[in-house]
C-alpha cells in the first residue's frame, strides 16, 4: 500500500494516482467516521460540525479563500453562547490559569508516584519543590486575592509551569513561537470553561503577528524577564 507511511496535514488523505504514486487530497467531509455527540467541536464560523475530521475537511476544501483562511477549531463540544470577556475578568484570568497549570503539573506529578511515565525525570525533580511546597492551598476555588496573594509570596512556584505549558505547545515547529494551531489543543478544551481565554491569547499577541513568543507568553502570565 503506496499510503502506508505517507502522512498528510490534517484535513488531507492519502491518495494513490494511477501510477500508484501517493499525494495528499481533501477529505471528504461526509465520508469522515460517524462520531458521538461529546465528539462535536464547534468552528470559527460558529457551525457545528461532527468532528475535527469533518471540520479540517471542510477547511482544507475551503483552501485558497478568506473562509477557509479564517475557519478554525474554536472550541470542543457543540457551538453554544459564550458571553464576552470582560476588562475585569480578562485582568483575573492569569491568576486562574497559572494555579490551574500548577495543579495539573502537581496531579502528573501524584500520578507518576506510582506509575512513572508522564514526566521526564528532570521535570519531576522541578515539579518536586513545588508540590513539597503547595501544601498550603487546599485544592479546590480560591478567591482572587488568595491568588494574588500567593503568586506576589511564592512567585517561583509558578514560573515553571507556566514555563512548562508553552514547551508543551511548542511543537510544529520547536520555535519558541506558538501559532494559532499550536494554541488550539489548550484553548479549544478550555473556552466552554473560561471564555475569556480566546480574548487573553489574542492580546498575548503584543506585536499582533499572529504569534504568541516565549517572552510574550511569560509577559501576559506576569513572568518576569
Amino acid at each position: 500500500d503506496p499510503c502506508r507511511n505517507f502522512h498528510c496535514k490534517r484535513g488531507k488523505v492519502c491518495h494513490a494516482d494511477e501510477r500508484g504514486k501517493p499525494r495528499c487530497i481533501c477529505q471528504d467531509p461526509a465520508a469522515c467516521p460517524p462520531t458521538k455527540d461529546y465528539e462535536h467541536v464547534c468552528g470559527t464560523d460558529n457551525k457545528t460540525y461532527d468532528g475535527t475530521c469533518q471540520l479540517f475537511g471542510t477547511k482544507c476544501q475551503l483552501e485558497g479563500t478568506k473562509m477557509g483562511r479564517q475557519l478554525h477549531l474554536d472550541y470542543m463540544g457543540s457551538c453554544k453562547y459564550i458571553p464576552q470577556c470582560t476588562d475585569y475578568e480578562v485582568d483575573q484570568f492569569p491568576l486562574r490559569m497559572r494555579d490551574w497549570l500548577k495543579n495539573i503539573l502537581m496531579q502528573y506529578y501524584e500520578r507518576d508516584l506510582n506509575t512513572s511515565g508522564i514526566l521526564t525525570e528532570k521535570q519531576r525533580s522541578k515539579v518536586e519543590k513545588i508540590y513539597q511546597n503547595d501544601k498550603r492551598l487546599a485544592a479546590g476555588e480560591h478567591p482572587v486575592e488568595l491568588l494574588l496573594h500567593d503568586f506576589e509570596k511564592n512567585y517561583h512556584m509558578y514560573v515553571y509551569p507556566v514555563h512548562w505549558q508553552f514547551h508543551q505547545l511548542d511543537q510544529h515547529p520547536v520555535d519558541r513561537l506558538l501559532t494559532h494551531s499550536e494554541l488550539a489543543p489548550l484553548r479549544a478544551s478550555l473556552v466552554p470553561m473560561e471564555h475569556c481565554i480566546t480574548r487573553f491569547f489574542q492580546e498575548c499577541d503584543g506585536d499582533r503577528d499572529k504569534l504568541v513568543a516565549l517572552k510574550e507568553w511569560c509577559h501576559c502570565f506576569g513572568i518576569k524577564e
